[in-house]
């Protein structure tokens, strides 16, 4: 069992499911980096890391990429794309990825979390989604979504999910803890 003062999770502090995910995190002793671009409001600033231009262009993919892996539309602002870089860092920063939102018919998940998943899923990354509508865990294996109840089990963790978090959501993040931590005795 890892030692949480050994693990690190990247995030990008907003609202919901990354918010949750920092607090209960923070509780255990994990460390926590909070990826950002300036001007850019979050809801949870600790370990704050803003992100420069040049460090952000390096987290860059093409709209016409995103729109291909996702099979479908989003926004081409400036602003949008620099929510998808940062993304890469978060990404690329944590090994094993955790996220809360819904799947879709697709395979692919609703949303900007959406673009996080498919990233990790790009790099070859262990990623688990806590689905909302079916209230249970799903992670990525063999180029499939399986059922499984996850743990955590490397020192860097990404953090990506609905601002929408649901207590079903909470719960599953508080019980995530303490299957891989034994939060429960503490």
């Amino acid at each position: 069992m890892l030692e949480p003062k050994k693990v690190n999770l990247y995030t990008g502090g907003h609202r919901g499911t990354e918010e949750y995910f920092g607090k209960s995190a923070e509780k255990i002793g994990i460390q926590e980096v909070t990826f950002n671009f300036e001007g850019h409001d979050i809801s949870r600033e600790k370990g704050l890391r803003i992100l420069s231009d040049e460090e952000l262009l390096r987290g860059g993919v093409s709209p016409d990429i995103i729109r291909k892996r996702m099979e479908r539309e989003f926004a081409q602002t400036p602003f949008m794309q620099k929510i998808f870089q940062v993304m890469f860092h978060i990404i690329n920063n944590g090994y094993q990825v955790f996220s809360v939102g819904w799947l879709l018919r697709n395979g692919t998940v609703k949303g900007g979390t959406g673009w996080g998943v498919e990233l990790a899923r790009l790099f070859n990354r262990p990623v688990h989604l806590f689905e909302q509508d079916r209230k249970e865990w799903i992670s990525w294996v063999n180029n499939k979504w399986v059922t499984e109840d996850p743990v955590i089990c490397h020192k860097t963790l990404a953090v990506t999910g609905t601002r929408y978090l649901s207590d079903e959501g909470r719960q599953a993040i508080d019980e995530l803890f303490e299957r891989s931590f034994n939060t429960s005795d503490k």
